[in-house]
């Protein structure tokens, strides 16, 4: 006969610990859109495109 701890799933992972001894990278927009309104990012093989809205939002779309 089985106990109920051997029935319960077992645990998800714990998910990985960022690396802290590297500091996240900033962009400014300024620095990154050097006076445009669009720039396109390749990213794994695609082209993505980061635009500043009317509204002055950031849209990226593939």
């Amino acid at each position: 006969m089985q106990t109920s701890a051997a029935l319960k799933p077992d645990a998800a992972p714990a998910p990985a610990a960022p690396q802290a001894s590297q500091p996240v990278r900033r962009f400014t927009t300024a620095g990154l859109m050097q006076d445009q309104r669009e720039v396109e990012i390749e990213h794994a093989g695609r082209i993505y495109r980061l635009r500043i809205t009317q509204l002055n939002k950031l849209i990226l779309t593939a």
